[in-house]
């Protein structure tokens, strides 16, 4: 039932009007200023001048025109316009109008935060029922009121039970909110000390208060995104003894947002007197409608309510112009990461791209961010090479869409209560010793694109496993060709060419793209780049293209990273390794045939399997595999 003049509650929310036979689409919220009146603070008054009200000045300062003027003989009563109840934004009479009052003023002792929290929790329990929890908001804020409402968005980012409510949220106006305080609260303070009223709010809203001025930043922080508009007045009040700008155009407007004057004062910016109203038409005819079509389009627009498109999109780079071929490899990816059969029903799908450093991991992640963009509406890369860098990007993850999160957990929680589709990119993760397991946010709504050298994170796959290898020899010459920056028509002349190179320097993808590179920058021509590779095989290895760079700079620096890993495990595999590899360091590659470590890997694997006890002279056993490392170990002379 629709709120009456009679039945207006002092503290809550007020329903005045809701959609007439049709379902309730939208919810627009009018929040009121300090100490102001839940009915007389949004009506404006016309047809009859306003009498003097015989109120002295301390209550004029509390309650400014909030309360019915008396009636004066021989005039017709005036009319009462009440803004919330009477107009309705145009197009859209299928949403719901309220207001929000709370007790505060001469006698009610209160802070800020108390009144934030408790808007929350009110507004929190007029939306359990399913419909209702996502309808789109707008909320609208007189002088403090919308204090209140900054601060209680911004509460709301940190906790995840007001995190579907603070999401549906789709615009918020400002209406001569004291930002940066008000110079009216020093003689309010004043007055307050003499009749014994409360001076925290006043004391909040002083000018230069540091904990008002750190409340906009906290807010435009986690809601960098957010569609706003801030409302101010271009006339003083008027109380009698005295005129004065309430709050000053500065203090009313946020760096960056925009700013709009409506010609009242102070308490004239949430009051109207009909559809003719020209503040009217700047407030609730354009901006309000605005921001509810666009929020339409977000929630009912599309299937199953998800928002159409990509809106975020937070990537490290472009794709390199030079990745061509794994289309086979990108394709299964795609086609896990859309898969919505059955099987995958409930489950997050996670699919992980395991190979050699610089093998073009990262490359196949951007071609299908690129790919599927549309397909999401926030695409999020996370670099987890390190705690610090995971928990950086993490953060400005969230904090694209406008949420605020001071850890990795609070990232992953804002992640898994969104209510829009995304893909999360999880790139080098390349620590044996690390559970990345931790950086997977809960729940089955995002998908996310794993990277790495190790192949045990296979085991975070649900819904496909890709190991990258070599490039076949093809393709290996067409991506050094493409780097040489060697016309496609030339390419049948230059093939042997190409073909050395890269059975010289194997078909590792980073190593063809420097060697394409040092050809195109006209240090050697294509058929000297294999002498002046054996000659100075450590200064090309290392060169550094000026565009285009890998994450890893030059060739050497894949192995190292890979190296320096191994280095910093503990384990007893990552050390025999390491002796291997400095082994291996000391032999040319022609002497080390793949065949050898192919064979190697298949017998190890048969050697598990054999029981000591039952081995004869000529198997080779556990016992026998164990005593290797101490074999391969010599003394520095020998």
């Amino acid at each position: 039932m629709a709120c009456t003049k009679e039945t207006v509650k002092a503290h809550g929310l007020n329903i005045w009007s809701t959609a007439c036979n049709l379902p309730t689409r939208h919810g627009i919220v009018g929040v009121q200023g300090l100490g102001s009146d839940p009915f007389f603070t949004w009506v404006k008054k016309v047809q009859a001048p306003e009498s003097k009200s015989s109120r002295k000045l301390v209550d004029k300062l509390w309650t400014r025109k909030d309360k019915k003027a008396p009636k004066q003989g021989g005039h017709n009563e005036p009319v009462e316009f009440m803004w919330p109840r009477d107009l309705r934004v145009p197009s859209f009479t299928n949403a719901r109008v309220a207001t929000y009052s709370y007790k505060s003023g001469k006698e009610v002792k209160t802070t800020l935060r108390q009144l934030a929290e408790q808007f929350l929790n009110v507004l929190f329990q007029h939306r359990q029922k399913p419909d209702e929890r996502q309808r789109p908001l707008v909320l609208i804020g007189h002088s403090l009121g919308g204090l209140v409402i900054q601060q209680a968005l911004v509460i709301a980012a940190l906790n995840r039970d007001f995190q579907e409510l603070r999401l549906s949220v789709s615009g918020v106006i400002f209406l001569g909110a004291p930002f940066q305080g008000s110079s009216a609260a020093v003689l309010g303070k004043r007055l307050a000390q003499v009749t014994g009223g409360d001076l925290s709010l006043l004391e909040l809203l002083q000018k230069d208060n540091t904990n008002l001025q750190s409340l906009p930043k906290e807010f435009s922080d986690s809601h960098r995104e957010w569609d706003f508009v801030c409302f101010y007045e271009d006339t003083d009040a008027d109380y009698t003894l005295f005129k004065t700008r309430v709050v000053t155009a500065s203090s009313a407007t946020l760096s960056g947002r925009r700013m709009i004057f409506l010609h009242t004062d102070h308490s004239g910016l949430n009051k109207f007197s009909g559809t003719n109203d020209e503040n009217y038409a700047l407030v609730l005819t354009n901006w309000v409608r605005d921001l509810l079509l666009d929020t339409s389009a977000d929630f009912f627009g599309s299937k199953g309510g998800e928002a159409a498109g990509n809106k975020h999109w937070l990537v490290p780079r472009g794709i390199n112009k030079l990745f061509k071929g794994r289309s086979e490899i990108i394709d299964r990816i795609k086609g896990a990461l859309q898969d919505d059969g059955a099987q995958h029903a409930g489950e997050q799908k996670v699919f992980v791209i395991t190979g050699l450093g610089g093998m073009g991991k990262t490359e196949i992640c951007l071609q299908v961010a690129n790919i599927l963009r549309e397909d999401f509406w926030g695409v999020f890369w996370v670099d987890v090479d390190s705690e610090s860098t995971a928990k950086n990007d993490f953060i400005s993850a969230v904090a694209s869409f406008g949420s605020s999160a001071k850890s990795v957990d609070d990232a992953r929680r804002l992640l898994a209560n969104t209510k829009h589709n995304w893909l999360l990119i999880l790139d080098n993760a390349d620590d044996p010793e690390f559970d990345y397991q931790v950086y997977l946010p809960s729940g089955s709504r995002g998908v996310v694109l794993v990277t790495s050298r190790i192949s045990d994170c296979s085991q975070y796959s649900t819904v496909g496993l890709e190991k990258l290898a070599s490039l076949d020899i093809s393709l290996s010459k067409q991506l050094l060709l493409r780097a040489a920056n060697i016309a496609e028509d030339l390419w049948p002349s230059v093939d042997q060419q190409a073909d050395d190179i890269t059975k010289l320097i194997g078909s590792h993808t980073l190593a063809l793209i420097q060697a394409g590179t040092y050809v195109a920058k006209g240090y050697c021509r294509l058929d000297q780049y294999p002498e002046v590779y054996r000659k100075h095989r450590k200064r090309l290895l290392t060169y550094r293209p000026s565009q285009g760079q890998s994450r890893y700079g030059d060739v050497y620096a894949t192995f190292e990273a890979s190296a320096q890993t191994l280095e910093n495990s503990e384990s007893e595999d990552a050390r025999d390794a390491l002796r291997l590899l400095g082994i291996l360091s000391m032999l040319h590659s022609s002497a080390l045939p793949i065949q050898i470590f192919e064979n190697a890997w298949n017998r190890s694997r048969n050697v598990v399997d054999v029981c000591d006890t039952e081995a004869d002279q000529g198997t080779c056993s556990r016992w026998h595999a164990l005593q290797l490392p101490e074999f391969m170990e010599v003394e520095a002379n020998e």
